[in-house]
């Protein structure tokens, strides 16, 4: 095999995310190709090798797999927003569990982890039009063809696909584009080029809550030019009274980005009518959201998610929780009301702000947010939690920040997953400090694509286990560092005399304070300004009661 060769082929199977294996003929070594399905007989260009892995395209589909439908979507195979449209919706649910549940139990495997229960994948309530949020791109279907409005097309960095049809949002995101692109049209001014960085039209943002209907629009763009928007907001409002929309517009922002970078970006918003943010609801809760506030793409399977996540958790009674990586805080909110204390961190500063006005929104007075790197504040919030909730952006945790965490020594903890390959990646680490998958599952939210959620619940393992050892120590006088309790057993001594749950945090704090502990902290931070939770007097008490009782002071 050699770069260059074309093959045919069979599609054997796909992993994780969109990597499908292709047998081809007469090759002893499979081919890596993307947007395939399991079945297909193909022909594949082989793009490179490497590693002795060779990766490749695919050129064309010889013969469709016998679990290939008519895609419901005209734009399939041009837009590259979804990858599954021709696979029925339970082979969809079929391919992400297996993929899932094959990257946890090799990352578990090489852990060391014992078996864990295995909850399956949840579908997703609605599998139509069931984004809430769109970021529609400004382009051309090809060079210096006419101003279009849409997607990417597949395998493409430049070329727009109109997806005027779009299947995975409704009927009023679809009419929101057609009148955008319409006046963007009328109005002569050409759309930003992103390698001569020069134009005027960039994105157009759209969200649109599933409970309450409201809708908020906003149209990115360069300073490069200074068009009365107010016909277009207009032409918008218009579409309503005449009651082409199902929803109310509550929102229609505009928003300046001279990035260089092909990303949605807040350089300053205006306001053209109403206001700058609507109302979504997710079990009960109300929650408030702006233009780029972080919030699930699909309330409706959110919904699922937080209640499978919640279930996971379990008994939260009198438990301070911490929620890291909080966004617009709404696992928060959703613990907040059984909990005795939760705590958010998230590094983005908008997010947070809402999160606090949410909270206040609901009514809940016990939830705090903090804004900051997780890395960095989570040596500032005063407190040990009794759980932990992860929801990291795609990249999961950062190694440094995974330490910390551990390093609460809490029995639980939830880590939700929008990239499974995180999760697997991050566990090594976690099972490696002595955490163990209890059950875990994912949740679709995203029909038609590659993507799933992936919930597991972890906990600490447990040191009931024991070898007895006699040993034989004639004349042998122990000094009182010797003869020194486990943590583990001075916790236990705590809470069952005291009802108290101490961390080892809180028992090395309180030796230092005593001098018992004067071993070197190999996992001290290398910052010497950094915080610590401070232990509580009625801790402190019963910690030293503790060591009183195993004679070490």
């Amino acid at each position: 095999m050699k770069k260059g060769q074309i093959l045919e082929g069979t599609v054997e199977r796909i992993d994780y995310p969109n990597k499908g294996v292709v047998k081809a003929e007469g090759e002893d070594r499979p081919v890596l190709v993307k947007n395939a399905i399991p079945g297909q007989r193909v022909r594949v260009s082989v793009n490179k090798i490497r590693r002795g892995r060779a990766e490749g395209r695919v050129l064309e589909v010889l013969q469709p797999s016998s679990l290939e439908i008519p895609s419901p979507c005209p734009h399939f195979g041009q837009c590259g927003g979804c990858t599954y449209q021709t696979l029925p919706y339970e082979e969809q649910l079929r391919l992400k569990e297996s993929q899932v549940k094959e990257l946890l139990d090799e990352a578990i495997r090489k852990g060391g982890g014992r078996e864990y229960q295995w909850d399956g994948i949840k579908a997703s309530p609605v599998t139509d039009a069931y984004r809430n949020k769109m970021e529609f791109t400004f382009g051309d279907a090809y060079k210096d063809g006419p101003l279009s409005l849409g997607m990417h097309k597949r395998g493409s960095f430049h070329d727009i696909v109109n997806v005027n049809e779009c299947r995975i949002v409704d009927g009023d995101f679809r009419a929101i584009l057609e009148t955008t692109l319409a006046f963007a049209r009328e109005s002569g001014l050409p759309y930003y080029h992103r390698m001569r960085h020069e134009g005027y039209f960039r994105h157009l943002l759209v969200r649109k809550a599933a409970r309450t209907g409201q809708i908020l629009v906003d149209l990115v763009t360069t300073t490069q030019a200074g068009p009365d928007l107010d016909p277009w907001a207009d032409s918008l409002l218009e579409l309503e009274r005449s009651g082409q929309l199902k929803g109310q517009i509550t929102g229609i922002l505009h928003t300046s980005n001279d990035s260089l970078a092909d990303v949605v970006k807040d350089e300053g918003t205006r306001l053209l009518f109403g206001q700058d943010h609507f109302y979504e609801e997710i079990l009960g809760l109300r929650f408030q959201i702006t233009p780029f506030s972080f919030f699930q793409t699909n309330s409706l399977g959110a919904e699922v998610l937080y209640e499978t996540a919640r279930s996971y958790i379990g008994e939260t009674k009198d438990k301070v929780i911490f929620d890291l990586y909080s966004g617009t805080g709404t696992i928060a909110q959703i613990l907040a009301p059984v909990a005795r204390k939760v705590t958010g961190v998230e590094i983005v500063e908008e997010a947070v702000e809402a999160a606090r006005e949410n909270a206040r929104l609901n009514g809940l007075e016990n939830c705090t947010f903090w804004a900051g790197d997780v890395l960095k504040v989570i040596d500032e919030l005063g407190e040990v939690p009794d759980l932990i909730v992860l929801d990291p952006p795609r990249d999961g945790v950062h190694p440094k920040a995974l330490e910390k965490i551990i390093g609460f020594g809490v029995e639980k903890m939830v880590y939700i997953a929008c990239k499974p390959t995180s999760l697997a990646r991050d566990l090594e680490l976690l099972q490696g400090r002595g955490y163990q998958v209890e059950r875990a599952g994912c949740i679709d939210l995203f029909p038609g694509t590659v993507h799933v959620e992936t919930v597991a619940l972890l906990s600490k393992l447990k040191t009931d286990k024991h070898i007895d050892v006699k040993l034989e120590m004639d004349e042998l006088d122990l000094t009182a560092a010797e003869s020194e309790a486990t943590y583990a057993e001075l916790k236990q001594y705590v809470l069952d005399k005291y009802g108290l749950k101490v961390s080892s945090l809180n028992i090395a704090q309180i030796k230092a304070k005593c001098g018992i502990d004067k071993r070197e902290n190999y996992n001290k931070a290398k910052n010497e300004n950094v915080k610590e939770p401070n232990c509580t007097e009625e801790k402190e008490n019963a910690i030293k009661d503790a060591f009183k009782h195993f004679q070490m002071i």
